[in-house]
């Protein structure tokens, strides 16, 4: 589906979006750490963030614009997450918002803002002013690549993806950039992704969309178990491709939010793949429950599990650290009735560790994409989530992350 010729075209891929990136030196690397997205055509907006209690200041500010449900820009930075900054970093967020908006055009209120870095340092507010004054002066529908390396932190690479279909009869496109790494956890990650179409649909009926689709991709994905006070999902779209407006139960309709759906799914897995320092990308997949709910927790329980995570790290396919897992996540199990596959390969079955072929085993878990699967035998639903390895590279960013 995704285009590959079109991905590096990223937010702008749409009709009418332009992006930036720049150096604006809040970075002590000196890379790229200030984005601009700009729509000329007034954009509805969706967004969704994170859940826990200690909120930052863009995402307060942010939150604001997405009930306005219109919007024109959106203005990040990477290097501070401008968290845990009181009054200082609420006023600082807000005018970032207005820098922005005197640049392009628009209304404060029409500026949604993101930070990502650092917790607990206020912004360099001249850095941040004279890096979006040239961030605006560079606007260009050929942006999007730089907008993305400029939001990124302990990535190895920026996310990216575009894509064409058919609406109603009419061309539409989507475009999207994303970063996330580390502190990823469910009900949001330390994430920032961006999403853009051209596509006509209300702000209301857009919401309903994507907040019924971070269940099943963004808030299914967890590299160490932490939540970020950051976490950020926004959707822009300004009707530019010319289709008639999407309505609520259409085919229309269907078909936007199976495309948004499968770019939110497929934004989640480079996320988890590219986990602070991962060797393995680990689909988990739980089969076999009452509800979503327990498939979903049993998932998380292996994939936030130090010791299965350092496992497949080792290529140790360790089985004993699973069925530990699925015990303890409190959904009602019978050992007998489990069965856990490595890549397909039996490893435990009936209460016991089952017989395999120790080089059909280790082939496996030499692979960089692996698959858990668990079934329950209580039920009928199932859950997937995505996750990785913990390797010694992962201590080691983050026992330096702040120095």
């Amino acid at each position: 589906m995704f285009s590959e010729k079109n991905a590096a075209a990223g937010v702008t891929f749409p009709k009418g979006f332009k992006a930036a990136g720049v150096k604006a030196g809040i970075k002590k690397s000196g890379n790229l750490d200030l984005a601009l997205i700009y729509t000329e055509k007034e954009a509805a907006v969706a967004g969704v963030f994170t859940k826990n209690a200690v909120a930052a200041a863009p995402v307060i500010v942010s939150r604001e614009v997405v009930k306005g449900g219109k919007a024109h820009a959106i203005v990040a930075n990477a290097g501070c997450a401008n968290a845990c900054t009181g009054e200082t970093g609420l006023a600082n967020a807000r005018k970032m918002a207005a820098l922005a908006a005197a640049e392009v055009g628009c209304a404060p209120e029409e500026v949604l803002v993101g930070s990502t870095g650092i917790i607990g340092v206020n912004l360099p507010m001249d850095k941040l002013e004279a890096g979006i004054k040239a961030a605006a002066a560079e606007l260009s529908e050929d942006g999007s690549k730089n907008a993305g390396n400029a939001i990124i932190t302990t990535d190895t690479y920026s996310k990216a993806c575009s894509c064409e279909v058919e609406i109603g009869g009419q061309a539409v496109r989507f475009g999207a950039i994303a970063k996330g790494s580390g502190m990823i956890q469910p009900n949001m990650a330390t994430m920032l992704c961006y999403i853009t179409t051209d596509a006509n649909i209300s702000s209301q009926l857009m919401q309903k969309a994507l907040s019924e689709i971070v269940e099943v991709s963004f808030n299914m994905i967890s590299v160490d178990g932490d939540m970020s006070t950051n976490d950020t999902v926004l959707v822009l779209a300004n009707g530019a491709s010319g289709a008639a407006e999407i309505t609520d139960g259409s085919p229309e309709y269907d078909k936007f939010y199976a495309t948004l759906k499968e770019i939110c799914q497929e934004l989640s897995k480079r996320i988890a793949a590219d986990g602070e320092g991962a060797t393995k990308f680990l689909t988990i997949n739980v089969s076999g429950t009452k509800t979503f709910e327990d498939a979903k927790t049993v998932a998380m329980s292996i994939a936030k599990s130090p010791l299965v995570k350092t496992a497949f790290f080792g290529e140790d396919p360790n089985w004993g650290r699973v069925i530990c897992a699925v015990g303890y996540a409190g959904i009602p199990m019978v050992p007998e009735k489990t069965v856990i596959k490595f890549g397909g390969v039996p490893v435990y079955a009936n209460g016991l560790g089952a017989e395999f072929n120790e080089d059909d085993i280790h082939k496996v878990m030499a692979e960089h994409d692996i698959v858990i699967d668990v079934e329950m035998g209580m039920g009928d639903a199932k859950a997937t989530v995505w996750s990785c390895d913990f390797s010694y590279e992962y201590v080691k960013i983050n026992g330096e992350y702040h120095t």
